[in-house]
């Protein structure tokens, strides 16, 4: 037997545990359920509710579980007479200054407090003076406060303090006056913020824009995939008579632990905004009229026929799921159009035809948090990607150097080896130099004009010096007006210091894109197409016959798209939203269901497929996407587009992926930097997207768009 392992005796009952380990962890092993308030896996003990007090032999007084380490021999009674005493007169304590406000409590139902009161409360309370009162806190719009219900258990306050770095709720006073408090009004500001009204126990956080909405014994839950960043978070959506009323977390270890993003939580409001398109409209003479769903694909049928096939062309939002990429796809390619994009927002095409088959982080998100070395190139991941962002701090606070390169200037929480300011191009040749390296054939002009600076110095040495380091090209490098080069750099750097890297891509499913050949030089599966076709910012700036948009917004997703710069004869938009844009520079508006109201799959940034179910009702007459591509196939007369489900397109997926070995990207790049006379040195300064309006529901989401994060963001 291994001397990490003791026995012990619980119940009466022999088990093992891990020496060190605390009698609650040993106790849920072994399936004795102990009660508790204030003890949380992922939070550092605190001990302060007591409500997990046990009996164990020899000891004098009944003991925490939470914070007593498990001993050879030591015997454990978490059932026994004096056990259960102390634990119902701890209940007792905890609910002296309890309003016992149950009928109105947003907690009610799934109250841990609620709960554990029914095994261990008493009938009637002994307590007959005045109970306290505090005062609620505005906080912001996401989270309600009830402090009166509070039971001081300090998981919100452990978790700013542990997980996101910024205390904004603490105690104030002592004893009965203590109480959980924010030293500033509307001060909670963090992109996980939310997560304390699931650790809440109690009533006293609650989530704002579900209060008193719904109770969670009429709702449904339906598990579900967050559809706003690469990372694919597990959600549980909350559902009542066919709308979702909330979101909260799926656990999953290897993706988002037990935490979401608040975008991902709160995103589901924009689902029903007022500019939800409810039926397809088109636009004659200068005004837009509803039509019928058969009128408006006839439409579209005809539009199709009439475009010459090298004036037709495709943009898909990157998080357009697996499913509706292949049959759009599947559309092009039975057409003759190689005109597809989904890299709405990329400027620099140079070096595409060496752009990875499958665009991903290059390792698996858990493994982040092991890393030595950690440098963030062009990267706010904390906005682009929350859970990353959390996984990088974890890594940082376990000791790894992290290290930022970025022409912009953002806050993280936590201790950084070095922060390079300046141009992302520079800083990534200068560290080639410092790794004893020479810049590649194309820049080698660049090196007489690059000075080596001691930070730049420190970080090649930390590099050699490490075993797991990894690189991540973030959103400001992938749009970057040279992103060819700085992939050049980032790669070279890697071969030089045997570090891995990957990309924090936009979207939900970019890698999934990438495969299904959303782009104009690779077709399914990423081999190379025959013929090239256009690129997103040539697709706009042509004089197509017909232009054709899946789930993007002119301007706020495609950038050079607007009523002013578009050339195009005959605009056809499948959205979910019927915004200004829209209606400037389209001519035909087809309705398709949000990420709620559809089935499909996503692949993750570490390559993780993730299929998910429609849990809403659609909104008005709007149709999942895939069945509005299914049916437009089918009235072209395509061969084998009679699909009857989604699953059916993903089985036929993955039939072809088996006979069709995947075109693996180039791992070294070798382009002509086509920069000539430009100062390619200097600083471009991409302007990043704003949080909550990477995507057309975020940004018809009202919650989010009231919190500072937005606030800001519209200031800018």
């Amino acid at each position: 037997m291994s001397d990490d392992v003791i026995q012990i005796e619980i119940d009466g009952k022999e088990h093992q545990a891990k020496r060190g380990q605390m009698i609650i962890e040993a106790t849920d092993a072994a399936k004795s359920y102990v009660p508790r308030f204030c003890y949380h896996t992922k939070l550092s003990v605190a001990a302060n509710c007591r409500m997990c007090l046990v009996e164990v032999e020899k000891a004098p007084k009944p003991l925490p579980a939470c914070a007593t380490p498990v001993a050879e021999g030591m015997k454990i009674f978490t059932r026994s007479p004096y056990a259960i005493a102390a634990q119902k007169a701890t209940m007792e304590f905890l609910l002296i200054n309890h309003p016992l406000d149950c009928p109105i409590c947003d907690q009610g139902g799934e109250c841990e407090l609620q709960d554990i009161a029914m095994g261990y409360g008493r009938g009637v309370s002994r307590y007959n003076d005045n109970k306290r009162v505090v005062k609620d806190k505005d906080i912001g719009p996401l989270v309600s406060t009830d402090m009166t219900r509070c039971i001081h258990c300090t998981r919100c306050v452990r978790f700013g303090e542990e997980v996101t770095g910024v205390q904004d709720l603490g105690t104030v006073m002592r004893g009965e006056n203590m109480r959980i408090d924010t030293y500033v009004e509307k001060s909670i500001d963090h992109e996980l913020s939310a997560n304390i009204i699931d650790l809440c126990p109690v009533g006293a956080l609650n989530n704002k824009p579900y209060r008193y909405s719904a109770r969670s014994w009429e709702m449904v839950q339906h598990e579900t995939i967050a559809a706003h960043d690469c990372v694919g978070s597990n959600l549980y959506a909350h559902v009542l008579r066919g709308k979702i009323k909330r979101i909260v977390p799926r656990e999953n270890e290897l993706i988002n632990e037990t935490w979401i993003s608040d975008r991902d939580r709160f995103s589901y409001e924009g689902i029903y905004s007022e500019n939800r398109l409810t039926t397809p409209m088109i636009k004659k003479a200068g005004q837009w009229e509803a039509i019928s769903w058969e009128e408006g694909l006839l439409e579209t049928v005809k539009q199709i026929k009439l475009a010459k096939q090298s004036a037709t062309a495709f943009l898909a939002s990157p998080s357009s799921t697996i499913e509706e990429c292949y049959l759009i796809s599947k559309l092009a390619a039975a057409q003759g159009i190689n005109n597809l994009d989904h890299r709405l927002r990329m400027k620099d095409f140079t070096d595409q035809i060496n752009d990875p088959n499958e665009s991903l982080l290059g390792m698996e998100i858990a493994a982040i948090e092991q890393c030595e070395q950690i440098i963030l190139i062009g990267s706010d991941v904390r906005r682009e990607a929350p859970i990353l962002g959390h996984r990088v701090r974890k890594a940082a606070l376990s000791g790894a150097n992290v290290c930022i390169i970025d022409e912009n200037e953002h806050q993280y929480y936590f201790d950084l080896q070095a922060y390079l300011s300046g141009s992302l191009i520079k800083n990534l040749a200068a560290i080639i130099l410092a790794l004893g390296g020479q810049l590649p054939a194309s820049l080698n002009s660049l090196t007489s004009k690059i000075k080596l600076t001691d930070e730049q110095q420190k970080i090649a040495e930390t590099l050699k010096k490490t075993d797991k380091k990894h690189l991540i090209l973030g959103h400001a490098a992938i749009n970057h007006p040279y992103a060819s080069i700085i992939r050049l750099l980032t790669t070279e750097i890697a071969n030089l210091s045997n570090a891995s890297y990957g990309y924090i891509t936009q979207g939900a499913n970019t890698a999934g894109a990438n495969l299904m050949g959303i782009q104009p030089t690779r077709d399914f599966a990423g081999n190379p197409r025959a013929e090239i076709g256009r690129n997103t910012q040539e697709i706009v700036s042509a004089a197509n016959d017909l232009l054709v948009l899946l789930n993007a917004e002119p301007v706020r997703d495609i950038p050079e798209l607007d009523a002013a710069s578009n050339k195009s004869k005959f605009v056809i938009a499948l959205t979910t939203h019927a915004t200004e844009n829209h209606k400037e520079v389209a001519d035909l508006l087809l309705p398709i269901g949000s990420f709620a109201e559809t089935s499909g799959t996503y692949i993750n940034c570490e390559g993780r497929w993730q299929s998910f179910g429609g849990v809403a009702n659609p909104v008005g007459e709007s149709r999942p996407a895939w069945k509005v591509l299914r049916a437009i196939g089918s009235l072209l007369e395509l061969k084998d587009f009679e699909y009857d489900s989604s699953e059916s397109i993903l089985d036929e997926v993955n039939v072809k992926l088996q006979n069709v070995t995947p075109c693996d990207a180039a791992t070294k790049f070798s382009i002509q930097a086509k920069h000539g006379k430009q100062d390619i040195l200097g600083e471009q300064m991409v302007k990043a997207v704003p949080m909550y309006e990477t995507d057309m529901i975020l940004r018809h989401a009202s919650s989010l768009q009231l919190t500072p994060e937005a606030i800001r963001s519209s200031s800018k």
